[in-house]
């Protein structure tokens, strides 16, 4: 997969520039303490999720062999293992929610993670269709968090959901987009609907949401997932070959992901960021994000200068 490749070449070029040994996520000593990740409340409840959660777009949309299914189901092994527990997924995206349901079955984890999904149809009965669909592939008889995905006929949707977790069929709600152009909509009703949770586009080069969707969505209570933190791989390859700055290991960052991530979580309206992966190395290093110092204003003001300025 295009970004997973781009990481790696940044990994490699990170090695290369003589970041060291010093300076690599994946040491056998880089998480002796398996359950420090930062935890932040849903405001609507005050549950408490980890900062740093798992997409699944493209990553999980795969077969049903062993070879292809395996290192899925180490990631998920991994995750749990660290404290790990939000995973986003959707109808869009293929295969997704059946694998992860079988996985997560296969391991007796399935009660054990915050499964969010969504609904991506129009009309009232085809969306409750595709919801009830989203439950048995996902192993689940109540899902944590149902999203309007992408907006699609979200007034017809959020009225079922509303009915959903009167219900007890979800525990959550929430709307999503992955666009700068979708933000002042998403603002609107954030600002206007009762819901639990608002999933966007947010990182360190693509700051649209800083303007005033963050904001409203902490000001109205309402919980924030973050997705493209790492703009499908274009922050990679923007650093590849390029050493971390020295001034990193002050907020314990170790690799560019977690330097990407840790700007998005130091942001405190932010409940959680779901970087998608299918390589258990990857999954510590994007975990290891939401352990240790987070930067302050003057940090991420230093981060957004020197990203600026490659």
């Amino acid at each position: 997969m295009k970004h997973i490749f781009s990481r790696r070449e940044a990994l490699a070029g990170l090695a290369a520039a003589g970041a060291g040994l010093a300076l690599s996520p994946f040491s056998s000593s880089a998480h002796n303490d398996l359950k420090m990740i930062l935890e932040r409340k849903i405001p609507s409840t005050g549950e408490r999720l980890p900062v740093v959660g798992l997409g699944s777009w493209q990553q999980f949309d795969v077969g049903a062999s062993i070879s292809e299914r395996a290192p899925l189901k180490e990631v998920l092994q991994k995750m749990q293992e660290m404290g790990g527990k939000l995973i986003d997924a959707s109808p869009m995206y293929g295969r997704a929610e059946q694998v992860i349901g079988d996985l997560t079955t296969d391991l007796k984890l399935n009660e054990q993670f915050f499964f969010a999904t969504k609904v991506w149809t129009t009309g009232k009965q085809e969306g409750i269709d595709q919801m009830n669909a989203s439950l048995r592939k996902m192993g689940r008889k109540k899902i944590d968090l149902m999203q309007v995905h992408n907006l699609q006929d979200w007034e017809t949707h959020l009225k079922t959901l509303r009915d959903w977790k009167t219900a007890g069929k979800v525990r959550y709600i929430g709307i999503t987009h992955y666009t700068d152009a979708s933000h002042a909509r998403l603002e609107q009703i954030v600002k206007s609907e009762n819901i639990d949770f608002v999933q966007f586009n947010y990182s360190i080069r693509s700051r649209n949401a800083e303007k005033s969707l963050l904001k409203a969505a902490k000001d109205k209570g309402v919980a924030v997932i973050i997705n493209e933190p790492f703009e499908q791989g274009a922050l990679f390859r923007a650093v590849k070959g390029k050493e971390l700055p020295a001034w990193a290991g002050d907020y314990d960052i170790k690799s560019w992901a977690q330097f990407f991530l840790k700007y998005i979580i130091s942001n405190d309206a932010v409940t959680c960021v779901i970087p998608g992966t299918s390589d258990v190395k990857h999954l510590v290093d994007n975990l290891g994000a939401g352990e240790g110092r987070l930067p302050d204003e003057t940090g991420r003001k230093k981060m957004r200068e020197w990203i600026a300025g490659i």
